[in-house]
């Protein structure tokens, strides 16, 4: 099994940088579309816990994960995860 790295996504929630192909902000309608999508096809992973969600992570699985921390926050925890 390969050595995975995790990000912290908020509230205890991770997710392997590896397997993320897009960091997405929530506001435009495609992207709307896209989680309305991956809701329909049993893909989406709310790791919101009822908060605002702030971004949005594509994996590679397909699968979509919303998050309640900061598009810059993430950003800059996996930049210090590849260091």
């Amino acid at each position: 099994m390969p050595n995975l790295k995790f990000i912290n996504i908020g509230n205890g929630s991770v997710v392997a940088v590896e397997r993320i192909i897009s960091i997405l902000q929530p506001e435009s309608a495609p992207i709307k579309r896209l989680v309305q999508e991956a809701r329909e096809k049993g893909f989406l992973i709310d790791a919101t816990y009822g908060k605002k969600t702030r971004v949005i992570f594509v994996m590679d699985s397909e699968h979509v994960v919303l998050s309640a921390v900061n598009a810059e926050t993430i950003v800059t925890r996996v930049i210090e995860q590849a260091e």
